[in-house]
C-alpha cells in the first residue's frame, strides 16, 4: 500500500473529501475515521498529513475559496467595456445561484464559520477584495462594492427560491447599481439631493 509520502494525491483526496462530506452531513458529520473511510485512505493518514481536525476543515475551505476565485475571475477577467461587464456579473450571479448543490451549501458553512472564527472572515475577506478587485477595473471602487453584495446577497436569494429564475431581473438589478439616474457625480459618488427642511417641518 502506498504510504503519505509515495501518494502525493492523498492529501487532495482528503480535502475534496472533506468538502464533500461537509456538503452532505454539514460540519458537524465530519470526523477524521468518517474522512479516510469515504476517501479510501488509511485513518493513520490523516494524522500524516494534518494535525488535527481543524487543519482539515481550513485547508479544505481554502481549497473551496480557491475555487470559488478561479470561478469569478472565469467571469471578471478579459471584459472589453462595461456593457461587458455588466453581462459578466449576471453571469457570475447565475453560476453560483444555478450550480452544484455542493458549492451553495459550502458558501453557506464558510459564511456560517467566519460570524465565529477569524480564519474563515478573512478567507471571505480575500474573495471580497479580489472580487472587487476585478469589478474595480470597470467600475468606481463604491459601485464595485455594491455589486460584490448583489452578486453574494443575489445568489444566495435565487438559490433558495422554487420559482423560474429570470436573468432579465438580474440584469436589471446590476443595471440599477451601474448606472446613474438623476443628480451629478462627485469623486465615483451620486449626490444625493438635499432637503431644504425637515419633512415634518409646518408651515407657519
Amino acid at each position: 500500500m502506498a504510504t503519505g509520502y509515495t501518494d502525493p494525491q492523498r492529501r487532495e483526496r482528503i480535502l475534496a473529501t472533506t468538502l464533500e462530506l461537509i456538503a452532505q452531513e454539514g460540519i458537524a458529520g465530519v470526523s477524521h475515521r468518517k474522512i479516510a473511510a469515504r476517501a479510501g485512505v488509511p485513518l493513520g493518514s490523516m494524522t500524516y498529513h494534518f494535525h488535527g481536525i481543524d487543519e482539515v476543515l481550513r485547508e479544505a475551505f481554502r481549497h473551496f475559496t480557491d475555487h470559488i476565485v478561479a470561478l469569478t475571475d472565469t467571469h471578471l477577467t478579459e471584459l472589453a467595456d462595461q456593457d461587458q461587464a455588466r453581462t459578466a456579473v449576471v453571469d457570475l450571479i447565475h453560476v453560483l445561484s444555478d450550480g452544484t448543490r455542493r458549492d451553495f451549501v459550502l458558501i453557506q458553512e464558510l459564511y456560517t464559520l467566519a460570524t465565529r472564527e477569524a480564519y474563515y472572515r478573512e478567507l471571505v475577506q480575500r474573495w471580497t477584495a479580489h472580487t472587487r478587485s476585478r469589478l474595480e477595473a470597470h467600475f468606481d471602487p463604491d459601485t464595485a462594492c455594491q455589486l460584490d453584495a448583489l452578486i453574494k446577497g443575489l445568489a444566495l436569494h435565487r438559490s433558495l427560491l422554487t420559482t423560474p429564475h429570470d436573468s432579465a431581473l438580474t440584469f436589471d438589478a446590476v443595471t440599477r447599481i451601474t448606472t446613474i439616474r438623476g443628480g451629478g457625480v462627485a469623486g465615483g459618488r451620486l449626490e444625493r439631493p438635499r432637503n431644504t427642511e425637515p419633512s415634518n417641518a409646518r408651515d407657519e
